[in-house]
């Protein structure tokens, strides 16, 4: 396997196993694979997590992840220890009872700490329109006449 080809695997099972313990609520797989603090970026704005606050947030988690898949991985080395990954993801989730379908891109920027990949930043952004008008009323009912 090319050392390209190695990468984007190593990264992609990171990634993968990160997903998991989402999905299996595992806060301590997850902590294993975040720095302390991660950084994180969505949809309700820009923060910083604890290993220890992930376990608050898996304990307090109102939604369930029943399956996700990735689609159109791209990695890039920045250098021997520095690389990102991006990638278009599909969720099937259970939020607040109600089954929801979410198609996302999302990043992660990892680094090689005593040997072993920690996601130090995740960020995820909704598909659709970038001006929201394909999920606002208000958006779409504002325009000019």
């Amino acid at each position: 396997m090319e050392p390209h080809a190695a990468l984007q695997q190593e990264l992609l099972d990171r990634e993968r196993s990160y997903w998991n313990a989402v999905k299996a609520k595992d806060s301590q797989v997850a902590a294993r694979l975040s720095d302390d603090p991660c950084m994180v970026v969505g949809a309700q704005g820009v923060g910083e997590m604890s290993r220890s606050a992930l376990a608050t947030m898996f304990d307090h988690a109102t939604y369930e992840l029943n399956e996700f898949n990735f689609d159109k991985v791209h990695v890039r080395r920045l250098s021997n220890d520095i690389a990102v990954i991006a990638y278009k993801v599909n969720e099937d989730l259970t939020v607040d009872g109600k089954k929801v379908e979410l198609e996302a891109f999302d990043s992660s920027v990892w680094i090689k700490r005593d040997g072993e990949w920690v996601c130090v930043l995740h960020t995820e952004s909704l598909a659709g329109d970038p001006f929201s008008r394909d999920r606002s009323a208000t958006a779409r009912s504002s325009s000019p006449p």
